[in-house]
């Protein structure tokens, strides 16, 4: 199966098992929004005609009081209205399952009508006594019988609604544990799925990193447990990188091989002009005019340069092929600091610079370098700043612990480098427009590219800051312990100027 398919095939599943609660919740809120509703239409509103109910009542007592003083035709209409207001109000409890209070409110209310009747007419016809009797006797309990009725149907509807809102509570509280339980469940399963897909592609790619990072370093052999027969795309990948470590392998020996020849075929013809040029110097082939003098010793000095060029160009190739191993050993590091204070003291003096190294307490008293390259690196650097700056100007090495490395920052007050040439400064070749300001002959632009190669190949970086007219400071970090494996930088973008 595909990577693809796998991905898609994993996902729907996850899917799937994350609606399951969910269509589990929607049941159970659609049991409850049943449940709701029988409340709201039933009981709640049940609980209102109740309510209506009984001040129908208070008002047909009102109205039959009214009718004992007032006795007209207008208050025994009034009285009946409220009668019959009671009697509709009767009937409607019938929907809401309290017939039987229904039914004892009816035929209060019948009886209530029949005696308002006799009670009204002997209030007319001045038979005051015998109309008091009447509403006394028979109107007044007709009325607190329908009181009693509706007092029962209240108790009885709360039993009802208490009823249905605890089985609402615990059908609420079932449908949540469902809803968690499903939920957990989907989670887990999900989580199995989920954690087994990532098994599957973070695997891989942890494998296909690794052998990158190994190419990389310049470990070529590196072999991927990715069988490349797989019929996925890590299989197709695994396949792929074992033919470019193949192919990288071939072509790295061919560099290698390469940097060997051009050392010897490029080193031997130098030398020998050198050589050559030595013997005329001292008239070993016979006394020189003034003008030949001047040529042999043009010829020598040419000759030393591209040697020199040669060199540093065969460094920074054989860097950049993996070749260029590092010789780490414990290094004093004051002791290297103060070899190249003493080193450059007597330039930085002929040339009135105030030069100075500066070694913050809190570093440490060895650290694992390799000598040689480092010492190489720390003097291009000052060489380059006692190059640009002018008599009277400063040159200052810092250094100071950071971090379990050592940072060490060279600055100088020379004269820059324009802000867009920055990027270029640890370009082969590259050389600044500010040569023809240096105190001495413009370089071959590769000593830069090399102090790159080396810092790197110690894990550490470099860096620099460049401000025209005011002056350079490079940055270099470096672990305590450097290993010894090869660079692996590979003609990265600079990110810093110097002067």
């Amino acid at each position: 199966m595909t990577l693809r398919s796998r991905l898609t095939l994993s996902l729907l599943t996850i899917a799937v098992i994350l609606i399951v609660p969910l269509l589990i919740a929607t049941r159970s809120l659609d049991r409850l929004h049943g449940k709701a509703k029988e409340l709201r239409d039933g009981d709640f509103a049940g609980s209102l005609v109740l309510g209506r109910l009984r001040e129908a009542l208070n008002d047909l007592r009102t109205a039959e009081i009214a009718l004992l003083f007032v006795r007209d035709e207008r208050s025994r209409a009034a009285m009946d209205g409220r009668i019959g207001e009671v009697q509709r109000l009767a009937d409607s409890l019938d929907t809401y399952g309290l017939g039987r209070q229904a039914r004892d409110v009816r035929v209060a209310m019948n009886a209530v009508a029949g005696d308002i009747r006799a009670e009204y007419d002997a209030a007319v016809a001045g038979r005051p006594k015998e109309a008091e009797r009447i509403s006394s006797e028979r109107v007044v309990p007709a009325v607190t019988r329908s009181d009693a009725a509706v007092a029962t149907a209240e108790r009885e509807l709360r039993e009802r609604t208490r009823e249905r809102v605890a089985d609402a509570a615990r059908a609420a509280k079932q449908a949540a544990t469902v809803t968690i339980i499903g939920l957990v469940l989907a989670l887990i399963v999900a989580a199995v799925v989920a954690v087994r897909l990532t098994a599957s592609i973070s695997r891989p790619v942890s494998e296909l990193e690794r052998g990158m990072r190994d190419v990389a370093d310049g470990e070529f052999g590196t072999k991927l447990s990715i069988s490349p027969d797989r019929q996925d795309e890590f299989g197709r990948l695994a396949a792929s990188f074992q033919a470019m470590s193949q192919q990288l392998a071939e072509l790295d020996k061919l560099k290698a091989e390469f940097v060997s020849v051009a050392s010897h075929e490029l080193k031997t013809p130098i030398n020998v002009i050198i050589g050559y040029t030595q013997l005329l110097q001292e008239e070993l082939y016979g006394p020189l005019t003034p003008k030949q003098r001047n040529v042999a010793d043009v010829l020598d000095k040419q000759a030393k340069t591209l040697a020199r060029l040669v060199k540093q160009l065969l460094d920074v190739t054989r860097f950049e092929a993996g070749a260029g191993r590092l010789d780490v050993r414990p290094i004093e590091l004051r002791g290297l600091l103060i070899n190249l204070e003493e080193g450059f003291q007597v330039l930085a003096d002929q040339r009135g610079i105030r030069f100075r190294v500066v070694a913050q307490d809190g570093l440490p008293e060895t650290v694992h370098w390799d000598h040689d390259r480092i010492n190489e690196v720390l003097g291009n650097l000052i060489s380059n700043a006692l190059k640009f700056t002018d008599r009277g100007g400063e040159v200052e090495v810092l250094a100071m612990p950071t971090d379990h490395s050592v940072q060490i920052v060279v600055r100088d007050t020379g004269i820059g480098i324009p802000p867009e040439q920055v990027p270029r400064v640890f370009e082969k070749f590259f050389q600044a427009s500010n040569q023809d300001a240096a105190n001495t002959g413009g370089g071959t632009g590769l000593g830069l590219a090399i102090a790159r190669e080396i810092v790197e190949a110690h894990q550490g970086t470099i860096t620099l800051e460049s401000t025209p007219g005011v002056g350079t400071s490079f940055t270099l970090v470096l672990p305590e312990r450097a290993g010894s494996r090869r660079s692996s930088a590979k003609n990265e973008p600079a990110t810093a100027a110097v002067s």
